[in-house]
């Protein structure tokens, strides 16, 4: 994104980011302890409101880079790419399958990470061990994905007055400074500011690229089906079964964020954890939307551009906006600023997932089990510090689009779905199944990519592996299901007793 913006303007928009977040950071963890226990430093003590479950939900399924990314990839495939809204609504919906449920687990038996579900559920240690790895898999390459993107999106602003690398190293210890200090609070508080900030840009943006093209979609439509009929025609059959394939592969693999999982326990009350996804339930039509029509509307400005060319075009189409005038010129530095700070709000998420993980799940269990809560934090803290050193050196040559690298997590933390889907209300479930099934999808979606062959027929290899982990999962708990003790045990494990009926009935009066 080589933008014309002043590198001075840049900077200061930047450096006024950074000042907020520190001093949120500061005032989240401010006479409070927050590293003494894991529930109060990972989340947040459990009390989220609806107003910063809210935005931090938003920051962990959007982020600056679904502006960078979603809006190229329209502009590369067409209409078809209307995908994008359907998978980020699903999503949603995916979420009030598993989250309510979930949370009153949760709460129950003070959960702290996924893993916690998946040994409490299960009882077994391979289990837990494939999960943890495929969970961890999925956010060092999500953390990778935000890492990649924040680099080109300060160079960008900036007019290259921050290289790349200073950028990326620059704002990851912003990062780590205000996530010590405050924790989860710290990083869902933050993204109050992030999220507002990324969803008016958004708007902004799409006025802008509006104004430039007269206002006239309808007209702009029929000209791009004369000139590029086959990015706004009916998609062929490979194409369709592409787009369902996708929206299965997001819907089912995105709510298995770990980042994602620990919001669900971190909220104050079930009834706040359903306004909030009510909420959400908007926003894939005022986002992903948004975005996708920017990417058509790009298709009329600016045509045959290539890939390489179509990667850079928010921040041309960035570029004829701020020329409009003085106010959509700041309006456009903002807004880049925004998709910075968003883009952070969702690294930091993962970051502190990762630490949670590798902190309680990892250390705590089998390393050292005498290790007081506060020693955890710490070790969580440093494990964190380390992938991001590990991270930062990959993403000096990042590898391929990005939304290549977007799709490449799903394909195997999707495997971890049935554990949670199946497992919160099929008692005859039984981990055996489970551990084959999770480990089949994920050799067979993971060899898939690694040849080279991401889809078969359209269908994408994390959807083939999912399916083929869920067949193994029923059908080897039918033949050989767990035994009526242990599906007593999981149904006192999964059931949802009287006095949580009462608390719900209480939460909701």
């Amino acid at each position: 994104m080589n933008l014309t913006f002043s590198g001075t303007d840049g900077i200061i928009i930047l450096c006024a980011y950074a000042v907020i977040t520190l001093l949120i950071g500061w005032w989240a963890g401010r006479g409070e302890k927050v590293s003494n226990t894991l529930g109060d430093y990972y989340l947040a003590g459990k009390n989220l409101g609806l107003i910063a479950l809210f935005f931090t939900l938003y920051a962990t399924q959007y982020s600056g880079n679904n502006v960078v990314g979603y809006a190229p990839t329209a502009y590369r495939e067409g209409f078809s790419w209307l995908q994008s809204i359907p998978f980020m609504t699903i999503i949603i919906g995916m979420y009030l399958l598993i989250a309510p449920r979930l949370y009153v687990l949760s709460k129950r038996f003070q959960f702290i990470t996924p893993a916690d579900w998946i040994t409490h559920r299960f009882r077994s240690k391979s289990v837990t061990l494939l999960a943890v790895a495929l969970m961890l898999w999925a956010l060092c390459n999500y953390l990778l994905e935000q890492l990649v993107a924040i680099g080109h999106a300060v160079a960008g602003l900036t007019g290259g007055a921050i290289p790349y690398e200073y950028a990326v190293i620059g704002f990851i210890l912003v990062m780590l400074a205000y996530e010590w200090m405050g924790g989860m609070k710290a990083v869902a508080y933050t993204d109050v500011l992030q999220g507002l900030s990324l969803l008016v840009g958004i708007i902004i943006l799409l006025i802008g690229a509006l104004t430039l093209t007269g206002g006239n979609f309808a007209e702009m439509t029929q000209d791009l089906a004369n000139t590029v009929p086959e990015k706004i025609g009916v998609p062929d059959t490979i194409t369709s079964i592409n787009w369902l394939s996708m929206i299965v592969l997001i819907g089912f693999g995105a709510i298995i964020y770990p980042h994602a999982i620990q919001r669900i326990y971190s909220s104050k009350s079930e009834r706040t954890l359903k306004r909030s996804l009510a909420r959400m339930a908007w926003m894939p039509p005022v986002t992903t939307g948004f975005v996708f029509i920017v990417g058509i509307i790009c298709l009329s400005l600016y045509p045959n551009l290539d890939v390489a060319q179509s990667e850079q075009l928010i921040g041309i189409l960035a570029n004829d906006v701020a020329a409009l005038n003085s106010i959509y010129y700041w309006a456009m530095v903002i807004f880049f600023g925004a998709i910075v700070s968003a883009i952070i709000s969702t690294a930091d998420s993962a970051l502190l997932s990762f630490s949670s993980i590798i902190s309680k799940d990892i250390y705590g269990e089998y390393i050292n089990r005498k290790a007081t809560e506060a020693q955890k934090v710490k070790v969580g803290k440093v494990a964190g510090v380390v992938a991001v050193a590990l991270l930062l050196w990959i993403a000096w040559n990042p590898p391929g689009t990005l939304y290549q690298i977007f799709v490449l997590k799903f394909e195997l933390l999707v495997q971890v779905f049935p554990a949670f889907g199946l497992g919160l209300y099929w008692k005859k479930l039984a981990p055996k199944p489970v551990f084959i099934g999770m480990l089949a999808g994920a050799l067979l979606a993971g060899l898939m990519t690694l040849t080279g062959n991401n889809t078969f027929y359209g269908i994408h290899g994390g959807v083939l592996g999912l399916a083929l982990n869920v067949s193994i999962c029923v059908i080897g708990s039918l033949i050989a299901p767990a035994s009526h003790e242990e599906q007593e045990k999981a149904i006192a494990r999964t059931e949802l007793k009287v006095a949580d009926f009462r608390d719900k009935k209480a939460t909701v009066g």
